[in-house]
């Protein structure tokens, strides 16, 4: 492996349109006078409004090199600040490597004020699971407080996602769901790919990718922290919140489980939304076992997408986690939908 990044001394201080135009007016009748060129100047630098700080969240140790910032809430709202999915951090040796970055600049600049309570090594590294933004938003943080040149690890084609219409897409839906809590955070997409099976060193930490195919999306990487038999598996499983599953595939997410449990063998299985179990895969592989399978029957038996949901909803696995797996109400419906679509494709 090359040799490892070293980030920069000096960052510039980022200028805020709030600043500049409170900077008018404390200038007083000179600040009045210079008016329409300080609004011209605030215009042209709008890119740089941002949201308020988010508030500390304190990081939790998994293991001895593993550490996470846990977010409670499953989906964004503007009490939250956006923050509704992990950013893990691995201290190694050599620095500091990120494991989703989470959901905007200002989530990454409270995620880097926690790490420098746990370690003075700075960050090294980024690593972002998929292409949803809760995930990678955080990126603009890093790269801003570590250097542009900072490598950002991804699938290639998650790569591709993030700087196509996929990147700013997310960057807006982020602004709209926390009513700009988010403002300010831009698009930097991964900038190194990484592939199945590669491993690479930071320090004494060896970390391994994994990829078996649509799951959760097009292309979900799971990362293995070796040493510490912990693996970061994003949102192809999720601990008590039913997953946006509209890019993946049922099927694909069984099969992902089952080869990614042998090719890693025995972990800490640690999700994007929610903690860290040992049988994550099982639980949450159970449940949409629960939602699969009624829906495979369904089109089997000819009957229509309304019995298929009825069927679901009837269903032990699924029905012992109606109660309190966050978002099930708003999700179940389209959830099951997406499902009975790809069963019925599946037998045809």
């Amino acid at each position: 492996m090359k040799a490892p990044y070293l980030p920069p001394s000096d960052r510039p201080t980022l200028l805020t349109r709030r600043a500049l135009l409170g900077a008018g007016v404390a200038l007083g009748a000179t600040g009045l006078a210079l008016w329409p060129e300080a609004k011209s100047l605030a215009d042209q630098v709008g890119d740089f409004i941002e949201g308020g700080p988010v508030p500390d969240i304190a990081p939790k140790q998994l293991s001895k090199h593993v550490w996470t910032i846990f977010a409670t809430d499953g989906f964004p709202t503007p009490e939250n600040h956006g923050m509704m999915s992990n950013v893990t951090f691995v201290v190694t040796s050599a620095g500091v490597v990120i494991l989703d970055s989470g959901s905007s600049l200002q989530i990454g600049q409270m995620a880097i004020r926690m790490i420098k309570k746990v370690t003075p090594l700075p960050v090294i590294a980024v690593f972002n699971t998929h292409v949803h933004g809760d995930h990678w938003l955080g990126n603009h943080a890093f790269a801003q407080a570590y250097g542009d040149k900072l490598p950002i690890y991804a699938l290639a084609e998650t790569m591709n996602l993030i700087k196509g219409y996929e990147g700013n897409l997310w960057r807006s839906l982020m602004e709209r769901w926390t009513n700009q809590a988010t403002a300010g955070t831009k698009v930097v997409p991964p900038n190194t790919e990484v592939k199945h099976g590669q491993t690479l060193q930071f320090g004494d930490i060896t970390l391994k990718m994994h990829f078996y195919g649509k799951a959760h999306t097009t292309a979900d990487l799971c990362v293995q922290v070796v040493q510490d038999q912990i693996t970061a598996v994003g949102d192809i499983a999720m601990a008590n919140r039913i997953a946006n599953i509209d890019d993946g595939s049922y099927p694909g997410t069984f099969k992902y489980f089952k080869e990614l449990a042998a090719g890693a063998g025995k972990q800490l299985w640690l999700p994007g939304h929610g903690e860290a179990t040992f049988d994550l895969l099982d639980t949450y592989g159970k449940f949409l076992a629960g939602i699969w399978e009624p829906c495979q029957q369904a089109i089997k038996d000819g009957k229509s997408e309304a019995e298929a949901k009825a069927m679901v909803l009837a269903d032990p696995r699924v029905a012992s986690r109606a109660k309190t797996m966050l978002g099930f109400d708003s999700n179940i419906g389209k959830y099951t939908s997406l499902a009975y679509l790809e069963a019925e494709k599946e037998a045809f």
